[in-house]
């Protein structure tokens, strides 16, 4: 059975360097984020409503993906992150994010700590407030009972503590 690890966190807390440090580390899969893509295809600003077909769209990633991986699927964030994003932005977040958050299933999840520094990319938002967010999602994990652990540090430490956490999952 395919073990499903999540890398979440605020932005620009190092979860895509992760997700592909762990795929080549674990000989497996990796998600990239959906809204990544998404959002570049716009035409436009995205608004509220998008936040539903991007939570679709991770979904049908990580359902197509988990069918060719190896042992694990590594997943460059989940529908908490568009969760956290919907109540951020718009203080509220549809019923279908909050179903999907409250039924898809993974087995680990790694909190990616902003402690590194951010770095500036178009679809970024909160530069000055990760911290803040970082404590949103360490309260919405422990809020619906997952199972997470914090990484800190350098990208050579995350990924030596990633994989230490993910063998003592197996």
């Amino acid at each position: 059975m395919v073990k499903k690890i999540v890398l979440t966190g605020p932005e620009s807390s190092g979860k895509t360097t992760l997700a592909k440090q762990l795929s080549i580390s674990l000989e497996t899969l990796w998600v990239p984020e959906y809204a990544r893509q998404f959002i570049s295809d716009l035409q436009r600003p995205y608004r509220e409503n998008d936040l539903v077909e991007i939570a679709k769209g991770q979904i049908g990633l990580e359902d197509i993906s988990i069918k060719e991986a190896k042992k694990y699927l590594i997943c460059d964030t989940d529908l908490l992150t568009i969760k956290i994003w919907s109540m951020v932005k718009y203080d509220r977040c549809s019923d279908f994010v909050i179903n999907a958050v409250e039924n898809r299933d993974y087995d680990l999840y790694l909190l990616c700590s902003p402690d590194i520094p951010w770095a500036f990319d178009p679809q970024r938002e909160n530069p000055s407030d990760r911290s803040v967010l970082y404590e949103l999602y360490k309260k919405e994990l422990e809020f619906y009972g997952k199972t997470f652990f914090e990484l800190k540090g350098s990208t050579e430490e995350r990924l030596e503590e990633a994989l230490r956490q993910i063998k003592e999952l197996m």
